[in-house]
């Protein structure tokens, strides 16, 4: 029984990305231009829906399309890689994270911050403490700017 293959739309819908997606990927390197049928179309295989799906799903929990390539070539030619090296590139990404939620939790603590010391009525922002608390935080980064120049 003949292998299943799909023109680039099909393949793009099943992958749920679009076909210039695929184009894209194939001039990166990251896919195979599919085969030719005799009309003269792309064909592509089951393989080519796995690769898509697995550069899918590695793009949603936010690796770069350079460390899916390595990741690609690891899952290519396992016998030369290591469990290791998938390893090394995963906490890479996690501390990448690590590191970007614990600035999104500062941003939030002081967001709450400001928030809880506003008082949110409707008279003039002339003395409203966001404002001044940030004009204060403004000038103390341009005061620490300067003393460490």
């Amino acid at each position: 029984m003949a292998a299943k293959m799909y023109k680039i739309g099909e393949l793009a819908r099943l992958a749920e990305v679009t076909p210039d997606t695929i184009r894209y990927y194939e001039k990166q390197g990251m896919m195979s231009l599919g085969e030719r049928s005799d009309a003269g179309y792309r064909l592509y295989g089951d393989h080519d829906l796995q690769r898509l799906r697995f550069i899918r799903y590695a793009k949603t929990i936010g690796f770069t399309l350079e460390t899916i390539s390595e990741l690609l070539s690891i899952r290519i030619d396992p016998e030369h890689h290591t469990c290791q090296e998938s390893k090394e590139i995963v906490d890479s990404r996690l501390a990448e994270v690590e590191h970007k939620l614990s600035e999104l939790i500062r941003m939030r603590d002081s967001l709450q911050r400001l928030s809880a010391a506003c008082c949110g009525g409707a008279h003039s922002s002339q003395t409203c403490s966001i404002i001044e608390a940030l004009e204060n935080g403004a000038s103390g980064d341009i005061a620490n700017q300067a003393n460490s120049a």
